[in-house]
């Protein structure tokens, strides 16, 4: 995995790390939770695709993935790039979990999004005593060649140990809920040290974070929003960020964190923020 050290490969919005399996993954794309199939979930893919994202990061429980299917071919169109350009990662819903309902799923996103392949697919939720055996079918489709590559979502150190120890693909990545509140330290560590790349779902606590007074301090110091302090906080520790916004203003604000750094001090000051407080379920005790 490539290092953080002076970011010297965090030049631009298409700017890559590289996977355990070889593949490259944008450092920052755009998430569509709870965006609604429709006019506004295609608009905002297409207009972050028209300004410069290259990743977008749906999920078959989201609902959208018509749009979101609709949203890449316009904005592919608009932008004169290929499918080739772009980096789509969907995930396999609770119900789902299962080795033949998992393949099957896998099949109806594809078809939804109207799409040959995934970049990347995860694993929803850890649910217990199933995503063993829906690892399994993300196993097949990776071996057979349908997806680039394989992850998983909301898994803590217990869930990854535990699907290690009888997987045959190690996951290129965890989407984990990630932000200055937030900053599981531990989990990070471990997935760095297994090649395993942390991306952030939430990295502004669905605009909560936005009103720290002292993340406000430190957005001032640089001339630039809290958001893109905390996005471009994200990416200097290795985090892989998708922000989700359908407001053209903001999808392009968000995508403006690759001109500055900030300092090993104000790192720290947003680091030291951390209350272990989520604003989404606990992986270890959902119901769902």
């Amino acid at each position: 995995m490539k290092e953080t050290g002076g970011l010297p490969f965090m030049k631009n919005l298409q700017a890559t790390v590289t996977l355990n399996n070889g593949s490259e993954m944008p450092w920052l794309g755009l998430g569509v939770f709870r965006v609604e199939n429709g006019p506004e979930a295609a608009e905002a893919v297409k207009t972050a695709i028209v300004n410069g994202y290259r990743s977008i990061d749906t999920a078959a429980i989201y609902g959208n993935e018509e749009s979101v299917g609709e949203g890449i071919r316009q904005g592919m169109k608009a932008a004169g790039i290929s499918r080739e350009d772009l980096f789509i990662t969907s995930k396999l819903w609770n119900d789902d979990f299962g080795y033949t309902s998992g393949i099957q799923a896998y099949g109806t996103s594809l078809k939804k999004l109207g799409l040959e392949y995934l970049d990347l697919y995860l694993l929803h939720w850890p649910v217990d005593g199933k995503y063993k055996e829906a690892w399994k079918a993300l196993e097949h489709l990776y071996m057979d060649g349908q997806v680039i590559a394989i992850g998983v979502s909301n898994f803590q150190i217990h869930h990854l140990e535990d699907l290690m120890k009888d997987a045959d693909i190690k996951p290129v990545v965890n989407q984990i809920e990630y932000h200055p509140r937030l900053t599981q330290e531990k989990l990070l560590a471990f997935c760095r040290d297994n090649g395993i790349q942390v991306e952030s779902w939430s990295p502004l606590m669905a605009g909560e974070a936005l009103e720290q007074p002292e993340l406000k301090e430190i957005a001032a110091k640089y001339d630039k929003s809290v958001a893109q302090i905390i996005l471009r906080w994200n990416l200097q520790n290795g985090v892989v960020a998708i922000p989700k916004s359908t407001n053209e203003r903001r999808i392009v604000e968000n995508s403006q964190v690759f001109d500055f750094e900030l300092a090993e001090e104000d790192m720290g000051r947003i680091s030291a923020l951390n209350e272990d407080r989520r604003v989404g379920p606990d992986p270890d005790n959902f119901d769902f």
